[in-house]
């Protein structure tokens, strides 16, 4: 069940389209040159989280594209409308009656059902292309769509990892802009291509490693590894990530676990991280905004910290995740 709504000046509200009939231009540079950007985002109870740090993020991809985008209040509006015809869908199909009784300001960054594992969630994907070839008007939708169950498992059992060499160094952001590390484009042919190398090769996901031996991040996800040390009062925990100047995409989620974690009294770090500072941690997880938090169990066929430490940490941080807007 897919819902799909484009912005529209002439519709204020988004132009809800049948997602079975085909609504983009064969020559939309999007679909032709992956010349775009996008977010996803998780809605949990009709409620949207962390919406203005993903629209930030959206306007600072495009940004580094030179592409216009529509204005923040449109995609609200568009976003809220793909939301309510989602539910209402979904509670159509199940039988349980209208699904738009949930309250109306569904791009507010609250959230009124705070579990992470709630069936109530749906995912949505911010889109937008430079359009077809050569117009000058950039083609941007909202989809709405049933998250993915591997996704939601993962949640609970955790991942294998294999480390992939990217093929350049961690300065070469600052060097060849032209790249663009920093933005979330639709150009994911070469994620996706490392997510099917570590599953032919019995692996779920990757870490990415740099030319000069630096963790970077995954395919679709931030890169998190902690220590805890002590126990009681004086326990001291650490929660670190790879540095964002090292050419990865900044995480929503790991930003806004990183200030809960700060009030919560963590100590924090940003890298520089290397691959043996992960095998010495207590636990490794990949953090997204759709999957959430998934532990690392393996990497490179090597366990990570021990069952009972993931497990501990990770049911700590799911609290604090919890608790993110």
């Amino acid at each position: 069940m897919t819902v799909l709504v484009f912005l529209d000046p002439s519709v204020p509200a988004g132009r809800i389209v049948d997602a079975a009939v085909p609504a983009l231009m064969a020559t939309d540079q999007g679909a032709t040159r992956g010349d775009g950007v996008f977010e996803s985002l998780l809605v949990v109870g009709g409620n949207i989280r962390k919406s203005q740090a993903h629209l930030d993020r959206l306007d600072s991809s495009a940004r580094a594209m030179d592409l216009q985008v529509p204005a923040q209040d449109q995609w609200r509006r568009a976003m809220a409308t793909a939301v309510k015809e989602f539910r209402r869908d979904r509670a159509d199909a199940s039988g349980s009656g209208n699904g738009s009784t949930t309250n109306d300001s569904t791009t507010n960054d609250s959230t009124t059902n705070d579990s992470t594992t709630n069936d109530d969630e749906m995912v949505l994907k911010l889109i937008v292309t430079r359009g077809v070839e050569g117009g000058t008007t950039p083609t941007a939708w909202v989809q709405a769509s049933e998250p993915p169950a591997a996704g939601r498992a993962q949640r609970e059992t955790g991942v294998d990892v294999l480390l992939l060499d990217r093929g350049y160094d961690s300065s070469v952001a600052d060097r060849a802009p032209w790249l663009l590390l920093g933005a979330k484009t639709l150009s994911y042919a070469v994620n996706m291509a490392a997510l099917r190398y570590a599953r032919a090769h019995g692996a779920d996901d990757v870490i990415f490693t740099s030319g000069d031996g630096r963790v970077l991040e995954g395919p679709t996800s931030s890169v998190l590894l902690a220590h805890a040390e002590g126990d009681g009062p004086d326990r001291i925990r650490r929660l670190i990530t790879p540095r964002l100047d090292s050419g990865i995409l900044p995480g929503t989620s790991q930003g806004a676990l990183f200030t809960a974690a700060k009030a919560a009294g963590w100590e924090l770090g940003y890298g520089p991280v290397e691959p043996a500072d992960l095998f010495d941690a207590d636990a490794v997880w990949l953090i997204s905004s759709v999957r959430l938090l998934a532990p690392v169990n393996r990497i490179d066929g090597r366990e990570i910290g021990t069952p009972d430490a993931r497990r501990a940490l990770t049911t700590e941080l799911n609290k604090l995740i919890a608790g993110t807007q």
